[in-house]
């Protein structure tokens, strides 16, 4: 059996706002994703598969 393993990294980033809303309000109701420069995250992905080779 074999295993093969491949990583990835990769970055995301989204904004929560309601325009109709004061810059308080969404603040109190998304918190850090109603950053007017958005909010991101990182993350590192593993894909394993396995099998016998011919």
């Amino acid at each position: 059996m074999v295993y093969l393993t491949r990583q990835e990294h990769f970055n995301a980033a989204h904004k929560l706002y309601n325009p109709n809303w004061s810059r308080e309000k969404n603040e109190q109701v998304f918190g850090l994703c109603a950053n007017e420069n958005w909010h991101g995250h990182n993350y590192d992905l593993y894909v394993t598969i396995q099998g016998i080779p011919d």
